[in-house]
């Protein structure tokens, strides 16, 4: 299998860390990372504290037009070692057919091929008006798992785009109003998704709180993580639930799984005198995290049973890196992340965002490259 193009990062403000990303020629979806001797000395300057670094940003993809699609919303960020790409799915787009775009080069990405069409099992392609793909990974067979905060779903596609299987989803895990026993929040559903570096697990995040979870006083802070393995029959089952609490007023746009059982978070907010905030969370030990499955409304139960979880970048705190701005933000750099993958780690790795523009003139597609060490 062909390898995908290597990602060499040096500046000169940073002219003592190098990082050099090169995809596994295995068909895990994970990359394979070579650090070497990279460190972090001289990266003062370039600081997103208290463990990130500014790396780079581009805005290559930004209003791109190719073979006469229009690029946007795209909110998820994965790779894909058969195609030799990154990878990423539109979110919804009005009647537009759902796609998968490919890009390389994370520093400066360039489309590779026609994007992807989402297919039903009869063939007939999603659109805006019935899935809302917000999350993305590649399984090791090479089928693209995809998850929609329209019904909720989590979809298999078979790698010409027809959909072959979707998991189990928890009743109460629905949009209010939709069935008797919902408890999501429209637009705030199974947003974050990944897949353990065994390729034998699967998370997806809540990007809100279930009514249910909801505290007498309004505390929305709660959120659950659905987890999945892969039984021997290689069918997909939903096995625990986890608790996750975030900073008041975040919400939950990705999640990826790194090391042996570990966790990066996105916690994300937006405010129109501020703009966006970003935090990246690492959350250890994952796999021994308490099932909260049969716990009915988190905000009651201990704190035992939440998981912990440690700050290790705060990206309003990043140097702007001279980051053009369509709106107001207290860093030019941030825009609507919602995509993030993560090549490394434990310890010092590269973690990549991808931003959705929702085809909007004032918002960027943007990709910004870090360094961060993971706990």
């Amino acid at each position: 299998m062909a390898l995908a193009r290597p990602w060499l990062i040096a500046t000169a403000a940073a002219a003592s860390a190098a990082l050099t990303l090169a995809p596994a020629v295995s068909a895990n979806a994970q990359p394979a990372t070579s650090i070497g001797q990279a460190t972090v000395t001289g990266l003062a300057s370039r600081a997103c504290p208290p463990a990130g670094f500014a790396v780079s940003f581009s805005d290559s993809l930004d209003k791109l037009v190719y073979h006469g699609v229009e690029l946007g919303g795209l909110s998820s960020l994965a790779y894909d070692a058969r195609s030799a790409a990154w990878v990423s799915a539109v979110d919804n787009h009005g009647t537009d057919p759902a796609r998968i775009w490919f890009f390389r080069n994370l520093a400066h990405p360039a489309v590779t091929r026609d994007p992807l069409v989402l297919r039903k099992p009869d063939g007939t392609a999603y659109d805006g008006t019935n899935s809302d793909n917000e999350g993305l990974a590649v399984l090791p067979d090479g089928d693209y798992l995809v998850s929609s905060e329209t019904e909720p779903s989590i979809r298999i596609y078979g790698r010409d785009g027809v959909q072959k299987a979707s998991l189990p989803i928890p009743a109460r895990f629905a949009v209010t109003g939709t069935t008797p026993d919902g408890q999501a929040t429209s637009n705030a559903t199974l947003e974050g998704l990944t897949i353990s570096r065994s390729g034998h697990e699967i998370i997806s995040s809540m990007e809100g709180a279930l009514s249910g979870d909801v505290s007498a006083s309004g505390d929305a802070t709660l959120h659950r993580f659905l987890v999945y393995d892969q039984a021997r029959t290689g069918t997909w089952q939903l096995t625990r639930q986890i608790a996750y609490r975030t900073e008041t007023g975040n919400r939950i746009p990705e999640v990826q799984a790194y090391g042996r059982d570990s966790l990066l978070v996105e916690e994300a907010a937006f405010s129109t005198t501020a703009g966006n905030s970003e935090e990246l969370y690492a959350v250890k030990n994952a796999d021994s995290a308490p099932d909260v499955s049969d716990v009915a409304n988190l905000s009651q139960a201990p704190a035992s049973d939440v998981v912990s979880k440690k700050l290790v970048a705060n990206l309003v705190q990043c140097p702007t890196l001279g980051a053009p701005s369509r709106e107001t933000q207290a860093n030019p750099l941030l825009d609507n992340y919602e995509g993030m993958t993560i090549v490394g780690g434990p310890g010092l790795a590269a973690v990549s965002l991808i931003s959705d523009d929702n085809f909007s003139a004032t918002q960027f597609t943007r990709v910004l490259n870090l360094l961060v060490k993971l706990p």
